[in-house]
């Protein structure tokens, strides 16, 4: 369907498109005794002020509490399907890449890569690392809030395409309050999952409260890696992953196992609230979490049907803590706010890397110089122990006028810096000690790198009613400046690698590097800048209201670790919107959408490039064209609907070359050599998705009941920017999934029993693979693997869970 003919369509049935925003606070149902059929107000603090969604003239989609719990959300994966905006990849807990409105080119998540276009707020602070954002169990939370299209001006960094806030519950004085939950489940193909979950508020005194939480979840693993076996061309040598006995041609690793992805997830949240006087609060909160995963999360189509075999150690430790303030006051009339937040954040990870030199021992012969210290071939298998330290600090200081006043003003400082201490060991066993990273026994390369980014920035916007009530105007403007550097060792021993331009044989200092040979680059990048946003708002009357706006994004450029590349500069996000938020029939319906045309110039394009290092490149202009539209409807004081849809036309206005000039300017001229010419569909993003929802509930005496269906579509995507590579991945296929759940409530306990993922459908999540490239296609020297060996990340199947909540 054209997209013309999509927005046409979808203004003129608004209940047949429609996107999740106000789901889960307008999903509170009267007491049955009201019997009254209404939507409840939502409350959202996008703009750093709180205001009521249907106020705000920003697309935003709103998921609260009660909603949230309807949903059984307790993960990312799980609150991103009932976000039509929002597309994403994952490679497991903690390393989703978030993109919102279609504005994705892919790319491989490197901790030397670019930083996130979607900013992770956890309630005032930011807490999207390089690597991905933290993802934090959903227990306990008031809303989550996802900010489609710019916010550069109030969020700056990182917020290129959007922002999602997490906003958790606040201590609350007013009066004690406890509840808990324990749930039990099992996916197919795998075992036993079980989650326990609880909260307590207690009042200290009539203006100060403490809230704890806490939780652990244990997610029962699907994916089996299946006994098998390889063996490399050069040294004959065999690996097998069963349990068997080694012998000088044959390894044995014993690593294979059933339903080995299982995850075990462990946190804690302590928060304090005091009111110093009548007019200020302190708010101090300690939140840390802990997630163990094993396995890998994406299947191999040629082992089977939720399969891999893989040979060595696969599992990730990640664990993180923050520390956060907020003091708000106020200063005469103006409202005063200053948030601080500390994250530190730890993981190690152990990957199977052994494809990898499986397919360069098949097509360059790699395993010929892989050797013990008496020169006799090994086995070439790599596997990598990756261990990553981060750390960010975040400062704001903003000031609010009266929100009743007819000029108003929000204004603010804002000041952050991340570290990120990375190091990687690729290793073989048994290596010979002329080939090691010294110091590093069996480690055929090593990275053992630092890398800051910095962001300051004053920002702030102003608005005006030009008629009180009804037309309202808003200027805001943001001026940043970003630093960021990236430094340290990387690549094989001068024994390995004696001509490299890195590692031993490039080192530029012949100190060491924290335990490393030496310091084989030092590299910095300095940026200015500044954002704009204009809004015209027209509330037609109370109950309905339209808008405009033009407002701009921007992500950071960086440093390339490969120095033959210039450094990749900032990508900016211009967007132009119009949008329109009504409610009808006594407020029993909800109808908010947006129509827009967002232009990408220079966008930051991550790829793997030789000897597997990420190469960062502006690639050029891209243009997304979309409507989002939400519906939410009481059709009855116990039946309530929702639905969402997001449609989006993301395609380059350039042709992208693959390379740029010596200053880092993309070129476009390259005849016949075009990677992605003009007019190719952006990545990950479908053409469409959308979800619908229905909440039933009823009496059971002096009791309720309640039955929910809630259905997910997910279009048919595309995997790759360029073309070759896009050919031999696959593209990602449409499908379509449905839960289901029941329950019974009683005197402050209920018990509800659910069904995930019905039909048990395989979404196609992303796609990768070790050889991607179409020298490995050409020659053709695996016939089972005729593309290379291309991994499928896949959701959960079929989950059936009972849960039992109880509050006080």
């Amino acid at each position: 369907m054209p997209l013309a003919g999509a927005i046409c369509l979808a203004i003129a049935a608004p209940a047949a498109f429609a996107q999740d925003t106000g789901q889960a606070s307008t999903s509170t149902t009267p007491a049955k005794d009201q019997k009254i059929a209404e939507l409840g107000a939502v409350t959202v603090t996008a703009q750093k002020r709180t205001e009521n969604l249907q106020k705000v003239p920003v697309s935003i989609q709103v998921l609260g509490t009660e909603r949230l719990q309807e949903l059984h959300v307790k993960s990312f994966d799980d609150y991103v399907k009932y976000l039509p905006s929002v597309s994403y990849q994952t490679f497991g807990p903690g390393f989703a890449q978030i993109y919102m409105r279609g504005v994705a080119s892919g790319g491989d998540g490197n901790h030397s890569g670019s930083l996130p276009s979607v900013g992770v707020y956890l309630d005032e602070e930011p807490v999207t690392t390089i690597q991905g954002p933290l993802d934090i169990h959903m227990y306990d939370i008031a809303r989550v809030e996802a900010l489609s299209g710019p916010q550069g001006t109030l969020y700056g960094a990182s917020a290129e395409a959007g922002a999602l806030r997490i906003i958790t519950n606040k201590p609350d004085p007013s009066g004690f309050a406890a509840n808990y939950s324990l749930g039990t489940s099992t996916v197919k193909n795998g075992g036993l999952g079980y989650t326990g979950e609880g909260m307590i508020n207690i009042p200290l005194s009539a203006g100060a409260a403490v809230r704890v939480v806490g939780w652990h979840e244990h997610d029962a693993g699907f994916i089996d890696n299946t006994p098998g076996s390889r063996t490399f061309p050069v040294s004959g040598i065999t690996v097998s992953n069963d349990r068997c006995t080694s012998t000088p041609t044959l390894v044995c690793t014993g690593r294979a196992k059933n339903s080995y992805n299982d995850v075990d997830t462990t946190g804690a949240r302590a928060a304090l609230k005091v009111d110093l006087s009548d007019e200020w609060t302190i708010s101090p909160t300690l939140m840390g979490q802990q997630t163990k995963s094993n396995g890998a999360f994406a299947v191999d189509p040629q082992v089977g049907d939720l399969a891999v075999t893989h040979f060595y150690p696969e599992r990730a430790n990640d664990r993180w803590w923050q520390a956060a303030m907020t003091v708000e006051g106020k200063v005469g009339n103006f409202d005063i706010t200053y948030a601080f937040a500390h994250l530190k954040r730890h993981t190690e990870e152990d990957s199977d890397y052994s494809d990898y030199s499986f397919w360069y021992d098949t097509l360059a012969g790699y395993g010929a110089y892989i050797y013990d210290n008496s020169g006799a071939l090994i086995n070439p298998s790599q596997y990598i122990q990756a261990r990553d330290r981060y750390a960010k600090t975040s400062h704001e200081l903003r000031i609010a006028s009266p929100s009743d006043e007819r000029l108003r003003l929000v204004a603010g400082v804002f000041w952050q810096r991340q570290t990120h201490d990375i190091q990687q060991r690729y290793k073989i066993d048994n290596l010979a000690d002329s080939l090691d990273t010294p110091g590093w026994p069996d480690t055929l390369w090593l990275t053992k790198q630092t890398r800051v980014d910095k962001d300051e920035a004053v920002f702030g916007e102003l608005s005006y009613d030009f008629i009180p009530d009804t037309l309202t105007g808003t200027l805001g403007g943001r001026y940043f400046r970003a630093d960021n550097s990236l430094g340290g060792y990387f690549g094989f021993s001068s024994g390995f690698f004696p001509g490299s331009s890195y590692g031993e044989a490039g080192c530029i200092s012949p100190q060491p590097y924290h335990g490393a040979p030496c310091l084989d680059f030092d590299k910095r990048v300095r940026e200015t800048g500044s954002l704009s946003k204009a809004n015209l708002t027209w509330n037609i009357t109370p109950t309905k209201m339209v808008y405009v706006t033009r407002s701009e994004g921007y992500r950071p450029g960086g440093i390339n670790r490969r120095g033959t590349l210039p450094p990749y500069k900032a990508d900016y996000l211009t967007n132009y919107e119009a949008g329109w938020k009504t409610t009808w029939f006594n407020n029993r319906l909800s109808w908010n959408g947006s129509v827009f045309r967002q232009t990408w110039k220079d966008f930051q394009f991550s790829i793997l490039g030789a000897n597997g290092l990420t190469e960062i490149k502006n690639a050029n202009q891209a243009r997304i064209d979309g409507l989002e539209s939400e519906l939410n409807w009481a059709a009855t004081y116990n039946l309530q609907l929702t639905a969402g849809v997001a449609l989006y036309d993301a395609k380059l206005t350039a042709n992208y070359c693959g390379f740029t000039d010596a200053n880092g300017t993309p070129v476009t001229d390259c005849p016949g050599a075009e990677e992605a010419p003009k007019g190719t569909q952006l990545p990950i993003t479908p053409r469409f998705k959308g979800n619908l929802g229905a909440r039933y509930t009823f009496d059971v005496g002096e009791n309720e009941g309640f039955l929910q269906a809630a259905v997910v579509h997910v279009g048919e995507r595309t995997s790759d920017l360029r073309l070759v590579e896009r050919s031999l991945l696959g593209k990602l296929s449409a499908y379509n999934t449905l839960d289901l759940s029941a329950g019974y409530r009683r005197n402050g306990w209920s018990i509800d029993v659910y069904i995930n993922n019905v039909f048990d459908k395989r979404a196609e999540i992303a796609k990768y693979a070790e050889c991607a490239e179409a020298v490995c296609a050409a020659h053709d020297v695996v016939p089972d693997y005729p593309n290379g060996q291309v991994y499928t990340v896949t959701n959960q199947p079929r989950l059936l869970g009972v849960r039992f909540t109880q509050d006080f």
